[in-house]
């Protein structure tokens, strides 16, 4: 395989490509079990999932991100932060294990740290990159993560299908929103999120948070010009001034959690072999085209 000479890394987040992966053979029921009982369906979708973006972005790095459980110190500041979701279905439960060992065999390490979510080891590892001349790209499912959006820094969206994206970079962003991708820390911060059950600023939507954000900047800049609001935006957002503070933490990802990484130890050096042992081991058939990467780097 051969590489440019600055290296590139391809973040990878775990979470969203395996729930993307279950999610799409579920609702069909096919969970395609082993001969030990234990269904695949979830770490089969993201092994596609993952061939098929490295294959098409070739980078020289990579590495992949988890959640190492639920509670966070998001739990901590606010205790209902995604309170609405539900257990995961027992059939993806055991996937979380097995596709770790998977993503082992790969030769590709497995970051996560307890009390923090994956984005935050996203964002850690990326900003560290970045800073060290590092080409960073993210591959996710996850909008959220486009705040991390920077020079060297860019977003790679799953669409529907395998091998469908649309990538991100600041200028795409800002053609797209209107606002700079860390803005939309305080964008979340004034409209909340349902999906992480956090309310935000109640009656501040979207259109009208960029517009604020498009003439403030941030949160303290809107803060600070309240008088130059209409009346009714003063009054919601001196009703939630708390929350929308709170908000702004529990969006916003934080890129200086201790993990321990180290880029060399992430350099894709795919051994094909290893891996077909391993799938053979565990009962995972047909993804041999879809590892066969000297093909898709010739």
């Amino acid at each position: 395989m051969e590489f440019n000479n600055r290296p590139s890394l391809m973040i990878v987040d775990g979470m969203a490509l395996l729930f993307r992966a279950f999610y799409a053979t579920s609702v069909s029921g096919q969970f395609m079990y082993n001969s030990d009982g234990v269904p695949t369906n979830a770490v089969n979708g993201f092994v596609k999932h993952f061939f098929t973006a490295v294959a098409n972005f070739k980078p020289s790095h990579v590495a992949v991100c988890w959640d190492m459980g639920s509670k966070t110190f998001r739990n901590e500041l606010f205790p209902a932060y995604k309170a609405n979701r539900g257990e995961a279905p027992e059939e993806l439960i055991p996937q979380f294990d097995l596709v770790k060992e998977v993503v082992a065999s790969f030769d590709v390490p497995n970051i996560g740290l307890a009390g923090y979510e994956a984005d935050d080891c996203i964002g850690t590892i990326a900003v560290h990159a970045a800073k060290n001349e590092t080409d960073v790209s993210i591959l996710t499912g996850d909008q959220d993560i486009l705040q991390l959006i920077d020079d060297r820094i860019s977003v790679v969206l799953l669409k529907k299908g395998f091998g469908n994206y649309v990538v991100h970079n600041q200028e795409s962003f800002f053609e797209e929103k209107g606002i700079m991708p860390k803005q939309m820390i305080d964008l979340k911060a004034f409209m909340g999120d349902s999906s992480d059950n956090y309310p935000g600023v109640k009656g501040i939507g979207e259109k009208t948070a960029i517009k604020l954000l498009q003439q403030f900047e941030h949160v303290d800049g809107v803060v600070a010009n309240l008088e130059q609001l209409t009346k009714a935006q003063k009054a919601k957002i001196e009703a939630d001034l708390e929350m929308l503070y709170l908000s702004r933490k529990l969006a916003e990802i934080k890129t200086d959690v201790p993990i321990e990484y180290d880029l060399n130890q992430a350099m894709f050096q795919f051994n094909k072999e290893k891996a077909l042992d391993k799938f053979a081991q565990v009962g995972m058939r047909g993804l041999e085209r879809f590892i066969d990467i000297e093909k898709a780097w010739a």
